[in-house]
């Protein structure tokens, strides 16, 4: 064994050494975004040199990419999940919309982090990144589940005709803002966002909101256009 330590060791210290980078820069982007955080802050908070930061990522918009991929990643994974399932349309959003609430109440960052998102897709382009491929990959493949699930609920009866794109809209709108919101949902609702009774207070509402919005309406027929 070499003094230095087993190659299996290096690659786990590696690997732990770029997780805690992933977290720490999640926490500090969500709170001042990709402009407002340096490189060498996040090497502080993560107790890294900055050389060690740069070992794991040659650049600040790679690092940013990267958590935004991971974040994605993870409601990628679990939405997924759900799609996969045997369900009718109308339960199935449901459990989708309450994976979506799911994840952004356990990982509070997660909803300010993409609501900043938006906002700096200016930024960079993501193209030119391995990673920025990766997010442009997951964002897709969340969209393209839930249009997907839309669509199948129109064709079968189950939702009324509308516009998927709309209606996703409304749904990353009504998913996102919600959990960014900060003070000010926090004072709309006269509680913390985050709180257990709070969490099934959203999840009712959504379900409220979409059983009502996409109720089929008397006579409508399977057919029509969704685009």
């Amino acid at each position: 064994m070499a003094a230095g330590g087993s190659d299996a060791t290096d690659r786990t210290r590696d690997g732990s050494s770029r997780v805690k980078i992933l977290e720490v820069a999640e926490a500090l982007y969500a709170r001042r975004g990709y402009s407002g955080v340096g490189m060498r802050e996040v090497a502080d908070a993560a107790g890294l040199g900055k050389s060690s930061l740069f070992h794991h990522f040659r650049s600040k918009a790679q690092l940013y990419l990267a958590v935004l991929e991971r974040v994605l990643g993870r409601l990628d994974d679990r939405l997924g999940d759900v799609l996969s399932q045997e369900l009718p349309p109308a339960e199935k959003l449901d459990r989708w919309m309450d994976v979506v609430i799911d994840s952004f109440a356990e990982q509070p960052a997660s909803a300010r982090i993409l609501l900043r998102a938006l906002f700096e897709e200016d930024e960079f382009e993501t193209g030119d990144w391995p990673e920025g491929q990766a997010v442009d990959a997951r964002l897709a493949s969340v969209l393209e589940g839930v249009s997907r699930l839309l669509n199948e609920g129109m064709q079968q009866g189950a939702f009324r005709h509308a516009s998927t794109p709309h209606v996703v809209q409304t749904l990353i709108g009504a998913a996102i803002y919600h959990f960014a919101s900060g003070d000010v949902g926090e004072g709309l609702l006269g509680t913390p966002l985050l709180s257990a009774d709070a969490i099934r207070a959203r999840k009712a509402e959504m379900r409220e909101f979409l059983h009502h919005g996409l109720a089929p309406r008397p006579g409508e027929s399977a057919e029509g256009d969704h685009s």
